[in-house]
């Protein structure tokens, strides 16, 4: 927030109000370039290191080399993302909103239903190992190891 009235209950109001800084008048160009820097450092999307490995599929994020049955496999830079996101996240359900906030970053605003757009892309790109993206009906998406088409029996045999 950047504002003429300085006095410490303006600050209080405006950062209660939801602000996530408060500058008031004279301020320096560096000093607000560098707290806009300090906000965004916050707000990044989750980056991870290490080694993931889920039912065959292996992620290395310090490479950026995804792997199913000893196979490489080539994935664009959100799904790589994405994927390393539900695999620190197995087993758990994330909403569209929520996969938006910690894939994307809460600063970017995007429609819901592009995460539709790069969860078909990423099952493409993993080939037999799509499977392990469940949709949720009415609720996201989940990465699981046991499949539920997997584990169900077949209905036709």
């Amino acid at each position: 927030m950047l504002t003429a009235r300085g006095d410490e209950p303006d600050r209080v109001a405006g950062l209660d109000a939801g602000a996530d800084d408060y500058m008031a008048k004279p301020f320096s160009t560096k000093e607000m370039l560098a707290r806009i820097r300090a906000v965004l450092r916050r707000r990044a999307p989750e980056q991870g290191e290490g080694t993931l490995a889920v039912g065959g599929l292996t992620l290395d994020a310090a490479t950026h080399r995804v792997s199913f049955q000893d196979k490489p496999l080539k994935l664009g830079p959100t799904e790589f993302k994405l994927l390393h996101y539900l695999m620190s996240h197995a087993e758990r359900v994330h909403s569209r909103g929520q996969l938006l906030d910690k894939v994307w970053g809460d600063h970017v605003f995007i429609e819901e239903r592009t995460v539709d757009v790069h969860v078909k892309r990423l099952r493409e790109a993993l080939g037999a190992a799509g499977i392990m993206v469940e949709t949720v009906r009415g609720a996201g998406y989940r990465f699981t190891a046991q499949p539920a088409a997997a584990a169900a029996p077949s209905a036709q045999a």
